[in-house]
């Protein structure tokens, strides 16, 4: 199974770039896993939250095959333990799914067009957090709940 995590423009801190790569590669032992990296919009300050948002969600779906598993990193999504997240994504490898998608919206989060149609929606924290951190965030615990699935120490319980 593959996943991949879709977001919206890239990750500008340069000390963030290097602890999301370190992760990127330690999980290549694990999973085939990618990120994909959306162009953010042209002259976005001149366009509402509403239009910048519609925007993004087109070139979302630009992406996303029929047979993606689509889980949206949401707000208001399901909150999960590192090791429910780890029996998730169990659930998912062992379903036959071809690719997991995750995605991380824009800077005002996703348009309704996105939201009403990928009703999988995870949430990392009741907190929130730049759409730049969450990459961060959701690489280490990709991380984590592998090495959960492989009972390794990376995680004490």
């Amino acid at each position: 199974m593959e996943i991949k995590l879709i977001c919206i423009g890239k990750t500008d801190d340069l000390e963030m770039r290097k602890i999301i790569s370190n992760y990127e590669n330690r999980l290549k032992h694990y999973i085939k896993f990618s990120f994909l990296y959306i162009l953010d919009i042209k002259d976005a300050k001149n366009l509402s939250q509403d239009q910048q948002k519609t925007k993004e969600a087109l070139l979302i779906e630009k992406q996303l095959k029929p047979s993606d598993i689509v889980v949206l990193l949401d707000e208001k999504g399901k909150q999960f333990s590192s090791v429910n997240f780890s029996e998730f994504l169990n659930k998912k490898m062992s379903s036959g799914c071809k690719r997991l998608v995750f995605v991380i919206g824009g800077p005002y989060g996703f348009d309704k067009i996105v939201l009403n149609k990928y009703t999988a929606k995870i949430s990392l924290s009741k907190m929130t957090f730049s759409h730049q951190m969450i990459r961060l965030f959701f690489i280490e615990q990709l991380y984590r709940a592998n090495t959960i699935l492989r009972n390794e120490p990376y995680h004490h319980r």
